[in-house]
């Protein structure tokens, strides 16, 4: 059989995860986890024979074949064993995030009409049990981490470990269940293995139905365009499975293109993690991106004069040779040697201790990435590329090696059309779409028109082919005058500060100029404060500091020297908290709510475009557990001319 027929035959990941069973057994690693400081690997036999007994075992109690099965969870070896076990038995499996509060969980269980789910822990187990009354559909709750649970009395609650038991009995009675089971699995579109819920940044999130064809033959394309088909690759997966990017590059990259998943041992050590793995291929979402450029920014600034000095040098001509690069102009021997030499003195320790030093192919996606952190990544060495798609109709552009353009997110895939509307709309065609939004036949219809997708982002493409994403549609924002300014080209720009985590940018067609409202970084904020002896106590407190606006200041009348002047913010102010997840101001991708935190801060817009300086203002603050606090503060407005 050659090539193309045999990859044809493992159309499915149950399929894929069963040949790789057979051809590989013990003698190869499929992932790894860190368990109580130990890299614990995990080959094919045992990934295989855990997704065997526990989709048996899931069968057993009731599942059947189209069902769907919720996942909540930390990225572990579990949730990947809990999705394929769900997707060998012909169910659907949906992702959760685990920071979704009770009523957010119970909306996507019971939008998705989950009969099963399947959660990490004890903190994931009681939000279903708060919520368990009001879903009459779900059946069993299957927990894998029993810390704190072993006094749990509910009879539909129970142990991964005892459902894969009963799996176990279930295949010695019926040898060839499994199998036969696996083999139903098609590729064809309306055979549907995952469900990913959008963003939710215009609206509730929508169910986008996915196929085996969207996650395995477009991740095998995507992987040998982009070089990181190779055995055995190593990534380290730790971004929600519940995003559509990370079930493409995390788990189907793992199955359709032979990566070898490693799991960090928490959230809190995912930097650490990465350091000892030094993985080669590598996704971070845009914000992660900046967070680590503003960590090393911060942390050169706190250095001694002289390492500044030579970190300061040596990024200019970092930067120099990235310039020369994006231009395709030729690098001199010279500078070429200054390169080799500003690397082996600098940036390959730097590299190593952001375990980057390996890297091959590193991603970004999910939001704008600031051209100033693409250059400042590869003045170092590692070559971003911010990709574009949807979960709706996956990836759509990708910049391929050497072909790095900060502005751009590169050309269209091979397989993928795209066209830019009179209105400026991105709308694209890709062989690899969604399959529709679950129980939402007229929101999928309205996402097409003329067989093409509508992304809902204003953009273009440029002489080179390379698309432009400027922002989404909803949010250009008109001024006074009739100019119209993009908030998040701005945004984008401003992020690149240390100092500033995060910020929405204000207009309107009543507003006769742009503003500003900050969420410093608080890390590096209160960094700067205790180098120079400024006393504070909350972030409330540090945000209203003189030195710290001054900061905030200084970063905007820089950027504003690079915008046109009617899109110049004129005012802004620091907010006294920040922008909060829980509080529906960010999507659980860490996407501003844009309507939403307008409407929420509607008084200190009004403030910024009266003549007030400064406003007295009270923030409702709600907490996990659900209690509220109201926080009382005073908040200058600052002029920026």
């Amino acid at each position: 059989m050659n090539l193309h027929h045999y990859e044809s035959a493992l159309d499915t990941l149950p399929k894929l995860l069963r040949s790789k069973a057979q051809r590989y057994g013990d003698s190869r690693i499929a992932m790894r986890v860190k368990d109580r400081g130990i890299w614990k690997p995990i080959t094919w036999k045992t990934y295989f024979e855990s997704v065997r007994d526990l989709c048996l075992g899931m069968v057993k109690l009731g599942l059947k074949r189209g069902d769907k099965v919720s996942i909540i969870g930390e990225n572990k070896p579990e949730w990947f064993t809990a999705e394929m076990a769900a997707q060998c038995a012909g169910a659907v499996a949906v992702g959760i995030f685990t920071d979704c509060t009770p009523p957010e969980v119970k909306y996507f269980i019971e939008q998705s009409d989950s009969k099963f789910l399947v959660a990490h822990d004890q903190e994931q187990v009681d939000k279903i049990l708060e919520i368990r009354e009001a879903l009459p559909l779900l059946k069993k709750i299957i927990y894998w981490d029993p810390k704190g649970l072993w006094n749990y009395k509910d009879p539909d609650l129970l142990s991964m470990e005892e459902v894969m038991e009963a799996g176990r009995h279930q295949g010695q009675k019926y040898p060839g269940l499994f199998d036969e089971m696996i083999d139903q699995g098609t590729a064809r579109d309306e055979d549907i293995v995952v469900i990913c819920y959008t963003s939710g940044t215009t609206g509730e999130p929508k169910a986008a139905m996915l196929s085996s064809k969207y996650l395995v033959d477009m991740n095998r394309e995507w992987s040998k365009r982009d070089g990181w088909d190779q055995e055995g690759l190593q990534y380290v997966s730790f971004i929600s499975l519940s995003w559509g990017a990370e079930q493409n590059l995390g788990l189907s990259g793992n199955l359709a293109a032979d990566v070898c998943v490693n799991f960090p041992e928490e959230a809190e050590t995912v930097q650490e993690n990465i350091r000892e793995i030094a993985p080669e291929l590598l996704f971070f979402g845009a914000r992660l991106w900046e967070n680590i450029n503003r960590t090393v920014q911060a942390r050169m600034m706190d250095s001694t004069r002289l390492r500044r000095w030579i970190y300061n040098r040596c990024l200019h001509v970092g930067l120099m040779i990235a310039d020369k690069k994006i231009e395709k102009g030729s690098v001199s021997l010279w500078l070429r040697f200054l390169g080799w030499l500003i690397h082996q003195a600098v940036f390959r320790a730097l590299k190593e201790r952001l375990g980057l030093s390996r890297l091959k192919v590193a991603y970004s996606a999910g939001g704008a990435l600031s051209p100033d952190i693409i250059r400042f990544f590869l003045a170092i060495g590692v070559e971003i590329r911010l990709f574009y798609g949807a979960t709706e109709i996956g990836i759509l552009t990708s910049p391929l090696k050497g072909e790095i353009h900060p502005e751009t997110s590169g050309k269209p895939m091979p397989w993928v059309e795209i066209k830019i509307s009179e209105n400026g709309e991105i709308l694209a065609r890709s062989k690899y779409g969604y399959s529709g939004y679950y129980k939402e036949p007229d929101a999928t219809a309205r996402k097409i028109k003329d067989g093409f997708y509508c992304t809902g982002d204003f953009g273009y493409i440029n002489e080179e082919g390379h698309l432009i994403v400027i922002d989404r549609m909803d949010d250009l924002k008109p001024l006074a005058g009739g100019r119209k300014f993009s908030p998040q080209y701005t945004e984008t720009r401003l992020r690149f500060s240390p100092y500033i985590k995060d910020l929405m940018v204000v207009g309107g067609e009543q507003r006769d100029f742009v503003t500003g409202i900050i969420d410093i970084d608080f890390d590096n904020a209160s960094r700067f404060a205790e180098a120079r002896n400024i006393p504070y106590t909350t972030f409330a407190d540090l945000s209203q500091k003189p030195q710290i606006i001054n900061l905030i200041l200084q970063e905007i009348r820089k950027i504003n020297r690079t915008l046109p002047e009617h899109a110049r913010v004129q005012r802004f102010v620091n907010l006294p908290k920040p922008f909060d997840v829980d509080e529906a101001e960010l999507t659980r991708t860490r996407k501003l709510r844009r309507s939403y935190v307008e409407d929420r801060y509607r008084y200190l817009i009004e403030g910024l475009y009266s003549n007030q300086e400064e406003i007295a203002v009270e923030t409702t603050v709600t907490y996990r557990d659900g209690r509220e606090a109201v926080l009382r503060n005073s908040i200058q407005i600052i002029n920026v001319n």
